[in-house]
C-alpha cells in the first residue's frame, strides 16, 4: 500500500478571496432584532441579541441583550473595547477596529500588534478580572468560555457583552454581526461576512465533485470534535466526513475501540510533526498506516471568528483536492485550487472552550488537548511560533 502525507498550512497573510456569495450574505443587513439562537445562556435559557436602536440603524444610543438575558446600554460608540477571548479580538481586528482594542488574552498574541495591547489573562485559565479592570474598558467581549466571569466583571462595575456558544459558521457570522453593532461599525461586519461566505462557497465548489474522505480532530486523550460545534461544519465545508459527528455532540472522549471501527481516512492535526500518527490507536487507523494527515493552524482551527473559518475551509479543502489528484480522482484545474490554495490570503477560540470558547472545547484553556501532544486544548499558542515560520500550504509524499 503506497504511503503518503498531505501538509497544508493557511498562510499568515490576508486573504484576498474574490468571488461570488451563494445567497446573501449573513449578517449583511442591519436589523433591529436578531433571531433567537440555540445556544444556552448561563441561566439555561436560550437568548439571541435583541437590539434596541434610536435614529441611525447602526448607531447609538444601543441597548443589546447578550446570551445571559441581560441588556446592556451604550449611549455612545465604545473607545477602549478590551476582549476575554482570542475570537473576539479577532473579529475586531477583522472588522479595522483593532485600534480600539486595550486588552487582549496571552492567546490572541497571533494577531499583529496584540502584543501592543494588556495582557489580561490570569496566572491560570480565564482572565483577571483585576487586569481587566485596570483597562478601563468602556465594553468587554466575553465569547463563551467567559460564561464563569462574566457576573465577576459586572460586579465591578464594567459593560459586559458575552456571546452565546458558536456551534456553526452561521453563528459565526451573527456573532460577527453582533460585534459590528456594538462598535458602531454593520458595513464592515457584512463585508467581513461576504468575505467568509464566499469563502466557503469556494471551499465547497472545490471538493463538489470529490470523494468526501473519512475525517478526524482529535484533541488529545481521546477528545475529539463532534456533532453540533464549529469546527464541524468548518470540516463539512472542507469537504470531508467528520466521523466523530455520529459519536455526539461537542467534545467527547472517545474509546481506543470506537476509534479503530470509525477508521478515520484522514486527521486533522496541528503540528507539522503529526506525532499522534504514531500513537495508538491512531497508528492503527488508514489514516496512519497510510499517513494521511493535513496539517491546520491551531489559531484557526480552534477560535470560532470569520478569518478561521476562511483560512480553515480553504486550507482543509486544497488538502482534500491535492490528496485525490495525486490518486487521480481530480485533474489541475478542476477542484478549483489554483490560485486559491490560500497563497494569496484567518476555526474554537484561544484554547477557551475546546474550540473558540466559543464552542467549548479550546479557546482559552478549555476542556480538549493538543492534537499532538495530548496534553493541552489546542488553541494555547505553543505552536503559534512554528506555524509563523510556515508561509505556504506544503504537498509532499514519503515513499
Amino acid at each position: 500500500m503506497r504511503t503518503r502525507y498531505v501538509i497544508a498550512m493557511a498562510l499568515l497573510v490576508t486573504t484576498a478571496l474574490v468571488g461570488g456569495v451563494a445567497g446573501a450574505a449573513a449578517g449583511a443587513q442591519p436589523t433591529t432584532t436578531a433571531s433567537p439562537t440555540d445556544e444556552p445562556a448561563l441561566d439555561g435559557v436560550a437568548h439571541g441579541p435583541i437590539v434596541h436602536q434610536t435614529g441611525d440603524a447602526c448607531g447609538y444610543p444601543l441597548e443589546i441583550t447578550d446570551a445571559t438575558g441581560t441588556t446592556i446600554t451604550l449611549d455612545e460608540a465604545p473607545e477602549r473595547i478590551t476582549t476575554t477571548n482570542p475570537s473576539a479580538a479577532q473579529t475586531l481586528w477583522e472588522l479595522g477596529e483593532r485600534d480600539r482594542v486595550v486588552g487582549v488574552t496571552q492567546y490572541a498574541a497571533y494577531l499583529d500588534g496584540a502584543s501592543e495591547r494588556e495582557n489580561v489573562s490570569a496566572e491560570g485559565l480565564g482572565v483577571s478580572v483585576e487586569r481587566v479592570v485596570a483597562t478601563e474598558p468602556d465594553l468587554v467581549l466575553a465569547p463563551n468560555a467567559s460564561a464563569g466571569q462574566v457576573e465577576a466583571l459586572r460586579e465591578q462595575g464594567l459593560t459586559v457583552y458575552h456571546f452565546s456558544e458558536a456551534t456553526s459558521i452561521e453563528d459565526i457570522a451573527e456573532k460577527t454581526e453582533t460585534v459590528g453593532r456594538l462598535v458602531g461599525n454593520c458595513e464592515a461586519a457584512a463585508e467581513t461576512n461576504a468575505e467568509m461566505n464566499a469563502a466557503v462557497a469556494d471551499a465547497e465548489n472545490r471538493t463538489a465533485d470529490l470523494d468526501r474522505p473519512d475525517a478526524l480532530y482529535p484533541l488529545g486523550s481521546g477528545f475529539v470534535a463532534a456533532n453540533n460545534t464549529f469546527i464541524n461544519s468548518i470540516m463539512e465545508a472542507g469537504g470531508v466526513n467528520n466521523i466523530a459527528a455520529a459519536e455526539g455532540d461537542g467534545y467527547p472522549q472517545l474509546s481506543n475501540e470506537v476509534i479503530l471501527q470509525t477508521d478515520p481516512d484522514l486527521i486533522l492535526v496541528t503540528t507539522p510533526d503529526a506525532a499522534i500518527l504514531e500513537e495508538e490507536p491512531y497508528a492503527s487507523t488508514t489514516a496512519g498506516t497510510e499517513g494521511n494527515y493535513v496539517v491546520m493552524n491551531v489559531n484557526y482551527l480552534n477560535q470560532p471568528a470569520p478569518r478561521s473559518v476562511i483560512e480553515s475551509t480553504t486550507t482543509l479543502s486544497t488538502a482534500v483536492a491535492e490528496l485525490q489528484t495525486e490518486d487521480g480522482g481530480a485533474t489541475d484545474g478542476e477542484d478549483g485550487s489554483d490560485g486559491e490554495d490560500g497563497t494569496d490570503d484567518d476555526a474554537t477560540d484561544d484554547g477557551e472552550s475546546g474550540t473558540d470558547g466559543d464552542g467549548g472545547s479550546t479557546e482559552d484553556g478549555g476542556d480538549g488537548g493538543d492534537a499532538s501532544t495530548g496534553d493541552e486544548a489546542p488553541g494555547f499558542g505553543v505552536v503559534a511560533a512554528l506555524v509563523a515560520a510556515i508561509a505556504a500550504a506544503l504537498i509532499a509524499r514519503r515513499p
